[in-house]
């Protein structure tokens, strides 16, 4: 493998991760009622955010997680407990509260002001582990292993799918207004709630996921990971 092949490889793992487009739909419903501008600039932070995190990631690879003393599945379980804690919030009536702004009135006059409120809001659990899960820290680590195999070439072409991954998120999230303006006010009500369901048997697949790895022979390999091959 040479480094345009990790590159490549890089970008459409963590793209098929993140997940972005999929994510849309829960970003509208979290940044309904704010302004255009507002919108693209907490997308623009959540997509800086991505690209930090993981850069701090791939350039450290466990080192943080060994000196806390946690596992990957530990991380794992906490990130499926705090999913499942979301899907809950967003099969509910009052899912937008969770991100309701007593200052939402100046949104409109003071867009560096709401996108900060939003993201502060959006960082955990949506950013992580929604979209930085166990998974995509995992492939981080491990593209990071390859990369020092290729030299300076390798790392610096796993630096570029990180920001093109984190880009492409940022992108994704921008077409958030388009589609719920699309969908109206129930249509949005409707896929928050199926997606918030989804997201809890996700959850539950993350927790069986890290329990399986956890545990030797408690949890059957075809239970903790469904369909692979």
């Amino acid at each position: 493998m040479n480094a345009v092949e990790l590159g490549v490889n890089f970008f459409v793992a963590l793209f098929a991760l993140l997940d972005p487009i999929g994510n849309v739909p829960i970003f509208a419903a979290a940044t309904a009622g704010g302004s255009k501008a507002g919108r693209r600039l907490t997308a623009a932070y959540i997509g800086i955010f991505i690209i930090g995190f993981m850069l701090f990631f791939y350039a450290s690879g466990v080192a943080l997680l060994e000196f806390f003393g946690i596992s990957l599945p530990a991380f794992r379980i906490a990130g499926g407990i705090l999913l499942f804690m979301l899907g809950l919030d967003m099969t509910r009536d009052d899912f937008l509260k969770i991100f309701a702004d007593a200052e939402e009135a100046g949104a409109a006059t003071d867009t560096r002001g709401y996108a900060r409120r939003r993201f502060e809001r959006l960082v955990v659990p949506f950013a992580m582990p929604l979209l930085i899960g166990p998974g995509a820290i995992s492939t981080v680590i491990i593209q990071a292993g390859e990369a020092q195999r290729l030299g300076a070439q390798g790392t610096i072409a796993g630096v570029v799918a990180i920001v093109l991954a984190g880009l492409a998120t940022v992108l994704s999230f921008w077409a958030a207004g388009p589609i719920s303006r699309v969908l109206g006010n129930i249509g949005m009500v409707i896929i928050v709630r199926v997606l918030g369901l989804i997201l809890c048997a996700m959850a539950i697949q993350f927790i069986i996921a890290g329990l399986g790895e956890a545990t030797q022979g408690l949890i059957t390999p075809g239970v903790a990971r469904p369909y692979a091959h």
